[in-house]
């Protein structure tokens, strides 16, 4: 017996085969098949997908076998993956001096071999596609084609096996880094707070306690009041950003139209406001929590940037097939063309005040896409300036 050659390329090679994470895994239904085909087509009991360690054979797949591994210097395969050829066949074990006095031979009458290597993507050979039988034999054209083809494919499912554990991974370090952000978020704006708090008291303490302070010193505080006040709507849009995912673990229930638009009016609208909204209908299994966010976002932003001593705000409801569709109608001050493609993204404003003399932060319009595209939807805008905006979203049923 002569066991195989160690390629010269051997600790690159062990190297790539690792990055599949394929050694010592269980048994897989897309390998399985296969080698439970392979065998057919060539008409052999004996088929394997092996992986080449150190120092053994892993099968991957062994279809006629009832062990995974085997030593390596016994392997048929540490052969097969040294050779130049598409296919590496011994009719007849017996009668060659690489394996007439090898164990397999003797112990499971591995007579005849075929194996096809298992090259990835950077050229390495990682195993092979093999089928064994108990008697000397050949095999025809088509069976040959066969075994080709189907390592062919075997390799593409490792590859395939491979993105999908880097894609895992990824999002699974993109799902840490996020809560971390989440948790610095809450972190900051906990101690951010308090001094602003205290800022906002002390302004208003020394207006309080200093009636004859100079129109400049006057003007000085109103600066440290609006940023103050930018600084804290800053805040909370950020803590409302990053809580907006917590929003879609809510429980989904059935939602009265009427119910839920009665909640909004009392918690956003006031005597100055028309709210039109919708009066019938039912909305199935959706997630209240959500929505109730989107329409208190888009609200609000069409309320605040509104000039008009008559604010409107109305609300029509589509039931499509497969989407529940609201657009939200204001008579406001409108959105300029130039700004309006990036009005969804984080931090992105308008640079317009709204009606109090503060100007936005970006944060609410980011939240509602985050929402709605979370919840299988999509969210448009038309608008012009003086001519009031309407904001269009759908939720998937």
């Amino acid at each position: 017996m002569i066991a195989p050659e160690i390629p010269e390329n051997e600790s690159e090679r062990l190297a790539e085969l690792k990055k599949y994470n394929l050694l010592d895994t269980l048994s897989e239904d897309d390998f399985d098949n296969i080698t439970k085909l392979i065998a057919t087509i060539c008409e052999v009991p004996i088929s394997l997908i092996t992986l080449l360690d150190k120092d053994r054979n892993f099968f991957k797949s062994h279809y006629g076998l009832d062990f995974n591994q085997s030593p390596r210097e016994l392997s048929f395969c540490g052969h097969a993956i040294n050779s130049d050829a598409e296919i590496f066949v011994i009719e007849d074990a017996r009668k060659d001096g690489r394996f007439h006095d090898n164990p397999l031979v003797w112990d499971i009458d591995a007579i005849f071999y075929a194996g096809v290597p298992l090259i990835n993507s950077s050229g390495f050979v990682l195993g092979t596609l093999c089928v064994f039988d108990h008697a000397p034999r050949k095999l025809n054209d088509v069976q040959i084609s066969a075994l080709k083809a189907l390592a062919k494919q075997v390799t593409n499912l490792f590859e395939l096996r491979k993105k999908n554990s880097l894609l895992m991974e990824f999002q699974t370090e993109l799902q840490n880094r996020n809560e971390r952000l989440i948790k610095f978020a809450h972190l900051v704006s906990h101690d951010l707070k308090s001094p602003l708090a205290n800022i906002t008291s002390l302004t208003q303490l020394l207006r309080e306690e200093n009636e004859n302070l100079t129109d400049e010193s006057q003007e000085y505080l109103t600066y440290i009041e609006e940023s103050s006040s930018t600084l804290k709507n800053y805040i909370n849009g950020i803590l409302k950003f990053y809580k907006s995912d917590e929003l879609l673990g809510a429980s989904k229930e059935d939602i009265y139209l009427k119910d839920f638009f009665e909640e909004l009016k009392e918690i956003l609208i006031v005597d100055d406001i028309e709210f039109i909204y919708p009066t019938e209908g039912i909305l199935k299994k959706v997630n209240k929590s959500a929505l109730m966010q989107i329409f208190i976002n888009l609200i609000d932003n069409s309320l605040k940037y509104n000039m008009n001593q008559k604010r409107l705000v109305a609300v029509t409801y589509i039931s499509e097939p497969e989407y529940h569709k609201f657009s939200i109608r204001d008579n406001g001050m409108g959105i300029d063309m130039g700004v309006q493609e990036e009005i969804f993204s984080l931090f992105k404003t308008t640079g317009v005040k709204d009606r109090n003399g503060n100007e936005g932060t970006g944060i609410g319009l980011a939240t509602v896409k985050s929402l709605v595209s979370k919840l299988q939807g999509q969210i448009s805008l038309e608008s012009e300036p003086g001519k009031g905006s309407i904001f269009t979203f759908t939720v998937h049923k």
